[in-house]
This record gives structure tokens, sequence and C-alpha cells, in this order.
């Protein structure tokens, strides 16, 4: 089974993707492996959903066809439009796995440069062709999914063949970076500077910068430097209705910023071609800890006091006791707090002693009584931190359901936040599958005022019924963090399967602003529609 064919304009440079789930299919679990997870989840499937050749695929017909002064630019190859038509979210992989292929694009392209953005947008707004901008497909949100139905086809334009560190300026280290950059890429590119833009999402080898800053995506840093927004120093945006190019500056009160408005739109305002980025000298010094709590409120009262001191500790992840003993890191019962301190100019060993102290006063225990322990489980943790999406393939496969959803909150609502969801996403669980869910949850990110939680729900399904019940499920937690008054998404976007929590989250007044502001740069209504919000044609 090929995920890409040399037909396919594609750049040569492009990494192997799995054209029906994540990442690099050579990593994908062996059916020996899915079985043995599922035997784990009571109820599950005896048997592994096949992965479907994709020479087996029933494609609707192509639609359109681009003329001839862009053909080179542009495939119907089955592999590509296959590997186009979802991203990666439990309902794409249930989806790609029963060969439902019926949203897949007419064409895909692959741009070299921004003309041929420029001249691909000109004639898929004059055509009437939907243009859904495409990094690496990692979205979990049907972000990349085209479900409007409306126009005369559909393009997926994707950007990987702009994969460029253009620029770079040591002195007040930046670059100037194309946005189909993949992220092994573009450290690569950084490397011989001795620099580093330090931005490692879990999707950090099958993510683009583009992707990054079309998302607001959620980095490797669990406190200061969260978001790739605050990496961001300008923007250069193509959109149907001309070129917007910020002016790269250290900071600037000059009205409301032109990069805001790009940053999170997720592709329905414009086509982010490049981007100046705010770099890092390499780290040199490291160092680990991991601590222990028999207490999981005492461990989330140790990460408060953490995040309000000024530390600044580059990986702060604390695991619940399910979340511990799911990755293999605790003994059951345990919460775990995973601390990292990095440098690129000084020893960071007192700043880890300081770390640990704040958590011993608290109630915590290093896991082997000094003040670097942990070594171990930190590896442990970030090696099934690696191996998740692999993992949650495999569950698929046996109609095992596996959802996650991550959000944010004030210190003051968390316990009540965690508890709603344990019992009220826990409660329609068991309502949709007639079993009781293992609900889990981390800390991805801590702010002085509060932390991003990361919940991951598992719960067997029904064969040929995955995609309703996870329908249900996801409304379950959508439904609670809004009456929680905590955000719909932290770092995974909004794309088309969060849009109810974020309609009612977006003040109605805004939404207005976004559509004026569609209307200005896309008259012909054809940029990713139905992100974000709707629009009338």
């Amino acid at each position: 089974m090929a995920d890409r064919t040399s037909s396919s304009p594609r750049a040569d440079a492009a990494p192997t993707r799995s054209w029906w789930g994540w990442g690099d299919p050579a990593q994908a679990l062996p059916d020996a492996e899915c079985a043995a997870l599922a035997a784990l989840v009571p109820g599950a499937a005896d048997t592994a959903l096949p992965v479907p050749p994709i020479a087996s695929l029933e494609l609707p017909p192509v639609r359109v066809s681009a003329p001839r002064t862009l053909a080179h630019l542009v495939s119907g190859d089955p592999a590509d439009r296959a590997g186009h038509t979802y991203g990666k979210a439990y309902r794409d992989v249930v989806r790609a796995l029963n060969g439902d292929l019926a949203a897949a694009p007419d064409l895909v392209a692959f741009p070299r440069e921004e003309r041929d953005v420029v001249d691909l947008l000109d004639w898929a707004a004059g055509a009437d062709v939907a243009v859904i901008p495409y990094g690496a497909g990692s979205s979990v949100v049907g972000g990349v999914e085209y479900r409007a139905g409306a126009h005369a086809g559909v393009l997926s334009m994707d950007l990987s063949g702009m994969d460029r560190v253009l620029e770079t300026d040591r002195v007040s280290r930046a670059a100037r970076i194309q946005a189909g950059t993949l992220g092994p890429g573009l450290e690569a590119q950084l490397r011989p500077h001795g620099l580093t833009l330090r931005h490692f999402p879990q999707s950090f080898e099958f993510s683009t910068l583009g992707g990054w800053l079309a998302t607001r995506a959620g980095g490797h840093y669990a406190t200061l430097h969260t978001h790739i927004d605050d990496l961001t120093a300008s923007l250069r945006v193509v959109t149907p209705a001309g070129v917007s190019e910020s002016l790269r500056l250290p900071g600037s009160g000059a009205g409301p910023s032109p990069d805001r408005l790009f940053l999170g739109s997720e592709g329905t305002l414009g086509i982010i071609t490049e981007a100046w980025m705010r770099l890092q000298d390499r780290p040199v010094h490291k160092a680990s800890a991991s601590v222990l709590f028999d207490r999981f409120p005492a461990a989330v009262d140790a990460v408060r006091a953490i995040a309000q001191s000024g530390l600044h500790p580059a990986n702060c992840r604390l695991l619940d006791p399910g979340e511990a003993a799911l990755s293999g890191v605790a003994a059951e019962g345990t919460s775990v707090l995973v601390l990292g301190v990095e440098s690129a100019h000084h020893p960071v060993e007192s700043r880890l002693a300081e770390l640990v102290a704040l958590a011993r006063d608290h109630g915590g225990s290093p896991a082997d009584g000094s003040p670097a322990s942990g070594g171990s489980a930190a590896g442990a943790w970030r090696s099934a931190f690696l191996r998740m999406p692999y993992v949650r393939d495999g569950l698929a496969r046996m109609s095992v359901i596996s959802e996650t959803f991550e959000t944010a909150c004030t210190w003051d609502r968390f316990p009540q936040l965690y508890e709603a969801v344990r019992r009220d996403v826990g409660a329609a669980v068991r309502e949709v599958t007639g079993a009781k869910a293992l609900i889990n949850c981390r800390f991805t990110h801590v702010y002085p005022d509060g932390p991003a939680p990361y919940f991951t729900v598992i719960a067997p399904g029904r064969r040929g019924s995955e995609v309703a019940m996870w329908d249900e499920i996801k409304a379950a937690a959508i439904r609670t963090l809004g009456e929680q008054r905590a955000t719909v998404t932290h770092h995974h976007a909004v794309g088309r399967d969060h849009r109810p929590g974020y309609d009612r989250q977006r003040p109605d007044l805004f939404a207005d602003v976004l559509r004026a502001a569609k209307r200005t740069l896309d008259p012909a209504g054809i940029l990713n529609p139905g992100v974000l919000f709707d629009t009338a044609r």
C-alpha cells in the first residue's frame, strides 16, 4: 500500500505519511498488539479492522479540472486524494478504515512558491472551487475536511513543497520561514546557526509551521512561551483579495495587531505562506525530575505554586493517577509531576532544586529522594506520550472509542471542572456505550492563573456505530466544558468538531467582525468554509 505515487507533484523531500491514520505507517501497531491492547478494555471487538488498500477505495468522481497552466501543480491521484480527505481525529480514522472517502477533495495542489498559491486561488475563486489549506494533515478537530457541500469542486492545497528557511537574522535571533516547513526540517535548517524555535507539539514530526500558526498550536514549553503566538514576529498571508504582510518588530502599540487576525484563523481568512519567527539559542544545560503524590489535589496545589513562582520550568506535566498508570510511570493511585528545566547559558540544577522543594512543600516525594531524581519516569512518560497517537489508532481498529479533549480554566474552577468531567462525561459514556469509561487527566501547560487540563476517554464501542457514539461523547464533553466556563480548546483549534462550543464561547459581535473580514479578504467564500463561523453564499 503506497501513501504517494511517482505521478504526484508532491515535494520529493516530503516524508511518507499514513493515508488513514497517524504518522509513519511503519510505526502503526500490528494486529496482535491491537488485540492485546483491546483485551484491557472489556467489551472491545475481538478482531482488528483491516486497513483497506488504496486501490480498493471508492472515491467520488473528480468534478473539476485545473487549467493547463496549473496542471503541473495539481494531482488527481487516488493516493493523494485519499490522504488529504481527513485529518487525524478518531472519527477520521474510523471512517478511513471503513473506506468512507465521500468527502475526498477533487484535486490536491502542491505549490512550490507563493506565486503558485496566488495563481491557484485566482483560478479557484473564478471556478467556485473551495480551497482547504493543508499543512501535514494532523488536525484532530475536522480542520481539513470539506463539509460545506455547496461548491463546484474542492481543492486541498498542500503547502509541504514550501519548506525552506529563507533568511536568518542571528543578531536578533529570528528567521523567515516558509509555512510548509515540517518541524524536523525547520530545526535541521536552524541547527547550523545555533538556533532553535523550541516549539515541539506532539505532532512535531508531522505538522508544519503554517499549521501551527493557523491553529495557534501549543508547543513544548509548559510555562512562559506556551503557544506559537509568543514566537511570532510577523506574518505574510495570501488572500483572494491580495497579500498581507506585517512589519517585523519586537513590539508595537500601533493599533490592533494584523498578525492576531490571522493567528488561529484556520485558513478561512487567508493562506499563511511565510513568517518571521523569534528563535532561541540552543539549550545545552538540561535537568529533569519527577515527583510523586499520594493525593491528586495536593499535586494540583503544588503545580499552582510552581506556576506562580516565576521559575518557568520548560516541562511541568502533572499526570493524575489514571494517566500515570496508563502511561506506565507510577503505581495505581499515585499522581506524577514531571519537571524539566533547560538553558543555553547557565547550569539549571539549582532551579530544578527550587522546583522540587516547592513540590515537597505540598507533600510531593522525588522518585528516589534526590532533587534530580525521576529521569526514568520522565523518560517513560515521554516515550508513552510520543506513542499515544499510534495506540489510539490501534484501539480504533478494535472499535474502542478513544477521545481526547483539552481545555483551560482558572485555578479556582479546576477542582469543579475535574469532577464534572469525570461525572458528566462518564455518565454520557455509560449511556452511549453501556460501559464505564476510563477518564484520565494531565496538565499539558500551566499558567499563573490556571492550568490547561487534557482529558482522555476510553470505552468500548459497537462496530459500525463508532462514529455516532464518538459524536455523542464529544458533544457531552463540549457541553460540560461550556457549563464549567472552560475554553472549548486550549491548543487543538476549533475546526468543525469544536464549532458548537466555540459558537457559544465567542461573542456574537466578534463573530460579525470575523464574517466582515472574510467578506473583504475572501469575497467568493472559497477558503476553508465552515471553520470558525458560517457565511452566507
